[in-house]
């Protein structure tokens, strides 16, 4: 215990557990914190790490958690356990290449009845990137269709480690001993060293409202102690003073200093977590470092989204849900937006698909809001004529995209996909695959049953109805990663919606010009269906670089003006028709037509 001065780094053991979807990784965290006593059994809960409703109801890690356990060996001596828990989906990778970047080791879980998954795949090229020592555990070993020697053999195979692995059920704590043994012998402790100055990594931030951030940290050398004077390596002119230190047990536990080798949070009077970045170096006054720890960039939004209340008058409401949601999770950023068609809202940027499903379904849970979200967009990059090579304007929102004749050149963001599948479904998804634009890179055969195609992939293919489409055309047997792979030259264009000759933004896209024709005729089929008849015919178009490539229109109402016109001359009913007729070209010239909200919804979810 630091009370007593620096721990021995010699038992000390940073580790994080890093597994696919529904694996088993929260459930042995469970197990781990039951047999170390970290946890009073009668405050013990299934999924404890995961603290969020959302994180237990789809059963996924969206926040990075950190604790400590203290373990006896056989030996009769105290190893400290320092557990960093990381989110396993590909939205938030630099959070768990940071997370990961404060441990020497990692425990890989894999299901023993659906074997190695395009995420474990991921998270284990991270890890090996980072030099971590691996140590796969097989769970759910228990189950009657678990196959361990055929989950062995794709560890071998696929992720190339070389290690024993350990067989476990987590759910009823088989072979828990072994996690532990494994924890003691094979990851190697903290390199660093309390002489030195002082370094220490920051890997994730929480904002609390009576004490600001809470920062928490891995210290790499030196000491970290109650009342020091810190700041951090890429902010030099902020100095913190350090309120409070202290471990993750896993509520907050106030020490007198933190060590090298230790994991724990600090308290240092900061109000705005914006000020944090997740990567950054901690360094004290007066012993500054020479350079930062390794690894540390700005995380950079990949999918843009407009966000609009339903109902105006909430659109105070959002702005402070908004601001109050930011503090907690700064990784998403927010500007105003005006729409002619929805008016006033904002434009959210995200780190992927997932992380903007969660601030949305945050948004609705947390402050009660009813919200109109637009179809998800990528960043493009567009050179106009006659400027630099180097000079490119980064458009995240259609809505500013320059007219086509100042345009040379568009640029889209690509991703390296990669799928793990049984060979029976290699057909339908290497179609869906090439129906996105993929182009091809490898295709591997793990075993006789199972293979791993990777393709590269523009993003804005897959940030609508991808995953779904996957999943539909494998009957869920197929599993998905990406990870981006930088900008490539694409023949895109602007597809507009012109309602009554009028554009709405709302509704404006990029597309690939080979799929323009299919999106715009799809829209306007869509719209056709769902805007109510005016009193004249409205025409609903598609356009692009100012052609019109597909149209329908909508019928204008007859009104009932003959009811009353019984008996006489046919003259009576064609004067009372002609009448109808020029009111109907005169409020066509004059007319506006107002969008019903549940427009937008419907073609929101326009299948792509």
């Amino acid at each position: 215990m630091s009370a007593g001065g620096p721990p021995d780094p010699s038992r000390i053991r940073n580790f994080s557990i890093i597994a696919h979807i529904d694996h088993g990784k929260s459930t042995l965290a469970d197990r781990l914190l039951e047999r170390t006593g970290t946890v009073d059994p009668r405050k013990m809960s299934a999924q404890i790490m995961d603290s969020m409703e959302l994180e237990k109801e789809r059963g996924i890690t969206i926040k990075a958690k950190a604790v400590r356990m203290l373990h006896t060996g056989p030996d009769g001596k105290e190893y400290i356990l320092n557990l960093i828990d990381t989110p396993g989906h590909v939205d938030f990778s630099y959070e768990v290449s940071r997370a990961l970047a404060a441990c020497e080791g990692a425990l890989l879980v894999v299901d023993a009845t659906q074997g190695v998954e395009a995420q474990t795949l991921a998270n284990a090229d991270l890890a090996q990137a980072l030099d971590l020592k691996l140590v796969p555990v097989i769970n759910k070993i228990d189950l009657p269709s678990s196959d361990v020697e055929a989950v062995e053999e794709q560890i071998f195979e696929v992720l190339k480690i070389l290690e024993d692995t350990v067989h476990i059920s987590a759910k009823d704590g088989k072979g828990v001993d072994g996690v532990f043994q494994a924890l003691r012998e094979r990851i190697p402790p903290p390199r660093g060293s309390v002489d030195k100055p002082l370094a220490a990594l920051v890997f994730d931030s929480l904002y609390d409202p009576y004490r600001g951030v809470v920062l928490y940290i891995r210290v790499v050398d030196g000491a970290l102690k109650k009342g020091q004077k810190v700041r951090f390596y890429s902010k030099s002119e902020q100095i913190l003073s350090v309120e409070e230190v202290g471990y993750l047990t896993p509520k907050q536990t106030p020490s007198d200093a933190l060590y090298a080798g230790e994991v724990g949070y600090l308290v240092g009077g900061l109000k705005d977590i914006h000020e944090v970045r997740v990567g950054d170096t901690i360094m004290e006054v007066g012993r500054e470092l020479p350079a930062a720890l390794p690894g540390y960039k700005e995380a950079k939004c990949v999918v843009f989204a407009g966000v609009f209340p339903v109902n105006p008058a909430d659109y105070g409401s959002l702005k402070k849900a908004l601001e109050k949601l930011n503090l907690e999770d700064s990784s998403f950023n927010y500007q105003v937006e005006t729409s002619q068609a929805l008016g006033f809202g904002f434009r959210l940027g995200f780190l992927g698909l997932l992380h903007m499903d969660i601030v949305k379904e945050r948004l609705q849970r947390e402050f009660d809001l009813n919200l109109i979200v637009t179809s998800p967009n990528v960043v493009f990059r567009v050179q106009p004529k006659g400027a630099g090579p180097e000079d490119w304007l980064v458009l995240d929102n259609p809505a500013k995209f320059p007219h086509y004749g100042d345009i040379e050149a568009i640029e889209e963001p690509f991703v390296h996909v990669t799928i793990v599948l049984p060979v029976r479904f290699q057909e339908p998804v290497i179609t869906l695959l090439k129906e996105r634009r993929g182009v091809h890179r490898s295709i591997e055969y793990v075993s006789g049953e199972r293979m791993i195609v990777r393709f590269d992939v523009p993003l804005s293919e897959i940030v609508l109805d991808f995953y779904d489409r996957l999943k539909s055309v494998s009957k869920g047997y197929a599993s998905f990663d990406y990870q981006p792979a930088g900008y490539q030259t694409s023949d895109l264009v602007k597809l507009e919606i012109l309602i009554h000759a009028e554009g709405v933004d709302a509704l404006s896209q990029i597309v690939h010009k080979d799929k323009a024709y299919a999106m715009g005729k799809a829209l306007c089929e869509k719209l056709k269906e769902l805007i109510p008849r005016q009193g004249f015919e409205v025409a609903v178009q598609a356009s692009v670089h100012g052609r019109i490539i597909a149209r329908e229109s909508i019928p204008a109402m007859r009104k009932d003006v003959l009811a009353k016109c019984y008996g006489g001359d046919i003259t009576r009913k064609r004067k009372l028709l002609e009448k109808q007729k020029e009111g109907k070209r005169k409020a066509k010239l004059l007319g506006s037509v107002e969008i019903p909200q549940e427009a937008f919804l419907a073609v929101l979810k326009i299948n792509q």
